[in-house]
């Protein structure tokens, strides 16, 4: 098959990137009317736990912003001197730029003929928007969303403003985990892209999936609240060692490397995220197994700790459909890499083939050609891929035999 450029951005592209910032401006209103609530409402704590939610996630998306900008070719970098873009992402406005600069750049490329290097570029420009979304939503709205519904059921009543938080909440974190997985399909031909049905199934999948844990957290936060200052850290930390254990390649430095590691632990305290090339079909059946099982051990101490004067009869019938809601999540998922992810549509291929995220060896999926040289190029005339990407693409997908270039963030390196 012929190679094929970067993906097209069109108006509808241009929409869905406009939105996406709207989404962020929206989720930040959202926070502080929530948080003014919970100071109204007498509960002072829950307001600072969710500003210091906001704070802890706004400032890992910030630094990995820095980081990758510092960390870019000179053809990448923004036109704003260093000092300025210092202080934008010190102020907190550094996503908000990079936003702002992708929506500049996209509208261009709607009104007039792009080339393939500015299509390359948005290409970039969007893959990084789309992992710290990622990250700021796992690092800020899932531990919200914990919060908010722990607050609605010790009170036992819902204000308007947690109601519209866990409605956002929720659709921030199903949302992301699918607008990334979009982002790492861009990477592969036009055949292997997702359609509407492969994206409901994903955006359903990690829903059913997520709603469980979020209640049992909950729930258990009702009795002891603070034995959940004790309950994460020991997770976490199970977590980041995991993920260390893989070997994560993902930064440009050991230290910036720590980061990365210790945000997909909090990815992993709340859904399956995956960091590492190879067969992770072993892999998700261990984090799966200790996810349910962490789950359950919550859910049962809460059970057998309620007080006897438990006046919230709803719970039992919400737990008992808890429990076939995350077995219909794992169904979902079943479907989604038995019949929907790329590597079913792949050709089958003799010899040493990886296998996919649910561990087969049936084929090789074909990655997007996107100004890869056919002779090493010197730093001065970079590939503009979008290496951080490109390296957890491999880990979802099967790598073709042939030879590649090594990408630094976009230059190949020499």
């Amino acid at each position: 098959m012929a190679a094929r450029g970067p993906p097209r951005f069109g108006p509808w592209q241009w929409l869905l990137a406009a939105a996406g910032t709207a989404a962020a401006l929206w989720d930040a209103g959202a926070d502080a009317w929530v948080a003014v609530g919970y100071a109204r409402a007498g509960q002072p704590g829950c307001a600072a736990l969710g500003l210091g939610l906001w704070a802890a996630g706004s400032a890992a998306r910030q630094a990995c912003s820095w980081l990758w900008f510092r960390s870019d070719p000179p053809t990448l970098r923004p036109e704003l001197s260093r000092r300025p873009l210092a202080a934008l992402h010190l102020l907190q406005l550094g996503f908000l730029y990079r936003c702002l600069r992708a929506l500049r750049l996209g509208w261009r490329l709607c009104r007039e003929e792009a080339t393939e290097e500015e299509r390359n570029h948005m290409a970039f420009l969007t893959h990084d928007i789309s992992m710290l979304r990622l990250f700021e939503t796992f690092l800020e709205n899932a531990p919200q969303l914990a919060v908010l519904l722990y607050s609605v059921l010790r009170t036992n009543k819902a204000e308007p403003s947690q109601g519209m938080g866990i409605c956002t909440a929720f659709l921030c974190v199903t949302w992301s985990l699918l607008d990334y997985h979009q982002s790492l399909r861009s990477f592969l031909q036009d055949k292997y892209e997702m359609g509407w049905g492969s994206s409901v199934i994903y955006f359903l999948w990690n829903l059913f999936l997520l709603c469980p844990r979020i209640l049992a957290l909950a729930l258990f936060a009702l009795l002891w609240p603070y034995g959940m200052a004790v309950h994460f850290p020991m997770v976490w930390l199970a977590m980041f060692l995991w993920v260390s254990r893989q070997g994560t390649d993902f930064m440009e430095s050991w230290g910036p490397e720590q980061l990365y590691r210790a945000m997909v632990a909090v990815i992993l305290y709340f859904s399956w995220f995956n960091v590492a090339p190879g067969r992770t079909l072993h892999r998700s059946i261990i984090y799966h197994s200790f996810i349910l099982l962490d789950s359950t051990l919550l859910t049962l101490a809460w059970f057998w700790g309620r007080p006897p004067e438990e006046q919230r009869p709803y719970l039992i019938p919400v737990l008992c459909a808890a429990l076939p809601c995350y077995l219909l999540g794992l169904l979902l998922r079943i479907i989604y890499y038995g019949w929907l992810h790329p590597n079913v549509r792949a050709q089958p291929r003799s010899g040493g083939d990886e296998v996919d995220a649910e561990g087969r060896d049936n084929g090789v999926v074909e990655f997007r050609s996107i100004s890869e040289p056919s002779e090493p190029r010197s730093v001065s005339g970079p590939d503009l891929v979008n290496s951080r990407l490109r390296c957890l693409a491999r880990s979802h997908f099967p790598l073709s035999a042939l030879a590649e270039p090594r990408l630094l963030n976009g230059a190949a390196a020499v």
